[in-house]
Parts: C-alpha cells; sequence; structure tokens
C-alpha cells in the first residue's frame, strides 16, 4: 500500500507517530501533517498566501513532512504533486481526543479524511479518548489491520471510516463494532471576560466554548460503544443533499421569486 498520514494535532504529536510505525509493516508511509495543532478547524483551507514545506525528523530515524498549513492542506499538498505517487489511502490520527457524533463538523482529523473522500481515496480517521497518559498500541494496530482490509477488499474511494478508541490497554478493551453517529449534547456558554488592559479601549473579550458536553444515552452508537469500552467504526459519507427537501422545494414555483415581472404593465 501506499498510505498518506496525517493530523490535526501536529506533526510532533505522539499520536500520528503511533500510527505511522503501526502502518510501515503494511506499506510505504509518508507523513504530510500541520506544523503546529490545528485542532477543530474543521475543513478550513490557506488561501491567498503560500505554504511552507520543510522535512521533520522523528524518533526512529524516519522523515516526514511539516506545513504551514490545515489537515486538508496536507492532503491537496500531497494529491497535487507534492509526492511521485498517488496515495492508496488517507489516515488522519491518531487524535488526542474522541472525535464522536456531532464533533466530526468541527474536527480537522476527520476533514483531512474527508479531502480523501473527495479526492476518491478511501480514508480512515482515527481518535482515541483523552487521558494522562495514551495507550495508542491497540488502536494504532487495528487501524493498521483496517487500512489493508480496505486496500484487499477494494472498497471504493467513497468509503471513509471514523474509529474511535477508549484510551486502554488492549487487555482491557472490550472489542468493536460497527456504529452510527451520536448526539452530542453541548454545554456552551456566552460569558464575557473580565475586562483588561490590551491597548483596545472598548473591547470586549468572551469565551464560548470549554464546559463538558454530553451525549445522548442510544444502544448503537459511537457514545455507547465507547461506554462500553468498545472500539468504534462509524462508515461516514459526504452526501449532503436533503432528498426530502428537494420534493418539498420542487412544488414551489421558483421563478415567482425572481419578481422579474415587478412593477412591469
Amino acid at each position: 500500500m501506499k498510505i498518506l498520514v496525517t493530523n490535526d494535532d501536529g506533526i510532533d504529536s505522539p499520536g500520528i507517530f503511533a500510527v505511522k510505525r503501526a502502518l510501515e509493516p503494511y506499506g510505504q508511509v509518508v507523513v504530510i501533517a500541520p506544523h503546529v495543532n490545528r485542532s477543530a478547524i474543521g475543513r478550513g483551507i490557506t488561501i491567498g498566501e503560500s505554504l511552507s514545506v520543510q522535512e521533520y525528523g522523528f524518533d526512529d530515524g524516519t522523515t516526514g513532512y511539516s506545513v504551514g498549513g490545515t489537515p486538508v492542506d496536507c492532503v491537496r499538498l500531497a494529491s497535487l504533486g507534492f509526492l511521485d505517487w498517488e496515495p492508496d489511502i488517507v489516515v488522519s490520527g491518531i487524535n488526542l481526543g474522541p472525535n464522536l457524533g456531532d464533533d466530526i463538523t468541527y474536527s480537522g482529523t476527520v476533514a483531512a479524511a474527508f479531502e480523501g473522500l473527495i479526492l476518491g481515496i478511501p480514508a480512515i480517521a482515527v481518535s482515541i479518548d483523552r487521558g494522562e497518559r495514551y495507550f495508542f498500541e491497540a488502536v494504532a494496530g487495528f487501524t493498521a489491520k483496517m487500512a489493508r482490509k480496505i486496500i484487499d477488499n477494494h472498497l471504493p474511494g467513497t468509503i471513509l471510516l471514523n474509529i474511535n478508541s477508549p484510551n486502554l490497554p488492549a487487555e482491557e478493551l472490550a472489542g468493536a463494532e460497527v456504529t452510527r453517529l451520536g448526539k452530542r449534547i453541548y454545554r456552551d456558554q456566552l460569558v464575557e471576560e473580565q475586562a483588561g488592559d490590551d491597548g483596545h479601549p472598548g473591547r470586549k473579550h468572551y469565551t464560548i466554548y470549554g464546559d463538558d458536553p454530553s451525549y445522548h444515552e442510544e444502544e448503537g452508537t459511537d457514545f455507547h460503544a465507547i461506554s462500553e469500552n468498545k472500539i468504534s467504526v462509524t462508515p461516514i459519507h459526504f452526501a449532503l443533499t436533503n432528498l426530502a427537501g428537494m420534493e418539498i422545494i420542487r412544488n414551489w414555483d421558483l421563478d415567482l421569486l425572481l419578481n422579474r415581472h415587478e412593477g412591469k404593465e
């Protein structure tokens, strides 16, 4: 396999190193990742400025490429000729923290995998629950074997798997299961911060995000699998068109909304 590895935590994240090492026995691996943490940037891209790229040395003596851009930029860079080969698969992660339910719409980790999807390349986004220390071995190995299985079974470039793992040693995992996306419950609040002297009189500062979110408890979801100490595998697609909405709007006379004849006799 020819494997492109990226992430949104930055090229110096221990998660990207762990999945790189796990994938190396299965093929040619190249790491192209942001030079700094770009978490929660979603599908942001860099427009109007150049992308800096430089080699990055890993502790095992191998090298990757550090990019002054976003996760999506990294996948685009690889696909547009920076590499002298096309990736067979894109693997994004291992993200330090889960990407479950509605979180995937914000996630740079999932966004990079989505870019593979748009380019017709199968992709995996992989994340692990947070902790004081990280147990990467089980989910890294699981991801590498999943990548091999995708290629061996000739799954098309329309496949994107969002993998989430409890942060546990292999012997404490209860298994793995296919899931659907669950529903996140956010507890964000708008809080005005204490005014300080930032050199801009009249400027106010607010925080919005930070309170720990919850989720709807439903069997079969990615949230439920993690709560049961199982690895969650959720197939995701990029079909955004609301077909039911199309049927409703077809019954409207859209030409009348143009007002082309208003004011004419």
